[in-house]
């Protein structure tokens, strides 16, 4: 039975949510249930080939981004692929018409990764795009359900989140991406000497991008609307928090927002979403 398989490999990409995010496994939660399974199978996607190229140390980390790259478009053609991971994927991107562009810049990012410790202006707003950006604009082509125009609308909010997300992700992961991998991602940013003032300008780029992405979500089908708030909620405690933290604790720990706040932003944003606050 064909089904019981689809069945199965979106429960495995379910599972590589939940695993790895409590964040966006909660979001996708209070899903309208159709965009439930498509979410899913993007984020176990995007995490599968970051894993690669973070994690993988001991292994031919090219080799193997190479051959998920060429699994990733022989999936698509076919239909079908035995890796759970990118059936659950290759499925949405058919039914959804998530452009090649899209993962080709995505799967490029992931691929910088592999070569780039230091990044400046052009190369870091490129691997923002690439590695965030556009996948905003895979779940936005699921949210829009086929709305070509709804999506034009709201493609630029979609980006700008994604940038938010992954930028708060740099300031968090600031010390474990340098010692770990020797990675600085924001440009003209010396991390052996991280100042205040580098800290409050990246800041305030954030800060611009989570404003754009509100006016987005606030736009959003109903049915997608309450989940991308309350990952926005969490990411955006999150960087509150860091913005209280001094730019020297910055540098030496990794800031987290604990569950139990999580779940209390889970209930505030439901009941603001109940009362059309939004």
């Amino acid at each position: 039975m064909i089904s019981l398989y689809h069945q199965t490999c979106n429960e495995c990409s379910k599972l590589v949510t939940n695993r790895y995010s409590t964040s966006f496994s909660l979001g996708i939660r209070v899903f309208a249930k159709q965009f439930r399974l498509p979410i899913y199978a993007i984020y176990g996607y995007v995490r599968f080939a970051d894993e690669i190229v973070d994690t993988f140390h001991g292994y031919d980390k090219a080799a193997l981004l190479s051959d998920f790259r060429a699994e990733t478009w022989k999936a698509i053609a076919d239909g079908v692929s035995m890796n759970p991971i990118l059936h659950s994927f290759q499925a949405v991107v058919r039914q959804y018409g998530i452009e090649r562009e899209l993962i080709e810049a995505f799967l490029d990012s992931m691929e910088m990764d592999l070569h780039n410790n230091v990044y400046q202006k052009e190369l870091y707003e490129k691997y923002i795009y690439g590695s965030a950006e556009v996948v905003g604009l895979m779940c936005l082509r699921v949210f829009c359900e086929g709305d070509s125009e709804k999506f034009d609308s709201l493609k630029e909010s979609a980006r700008s989140l994604g940038a938010a997300f992954q930028k708060v992700n740099f300031l968090r992961d600031l010390g474990s991406d340098f010692d770990e991998r020797g990675r600085v991602y924001f440009p003209g940013v010396d991390f052996n000497n991280f100042s205040p003032e580098d800290k409050k300008l990246i800041e305030d780029d954030i800060m611009k991008d989570f404003r754009h992405a509100y006016e987005g979500i606030v736009q959003l089908p109903a049915g997608a609307r309450l989940g991308v708030y309350l990952a926005y909620v969490y990411y955006l405690d999150l960087f509150r928090k860091i913005r209280k933290t001094a730019a020297e604790k910055v540098r030496q720990q990794r800031i987290r927002v604990p569950n139990s706040r999580k779940f209390y932003l889970l209930a505030t944003s439901a009941m603001r979403m109940s009362l059309n606050m939004l």
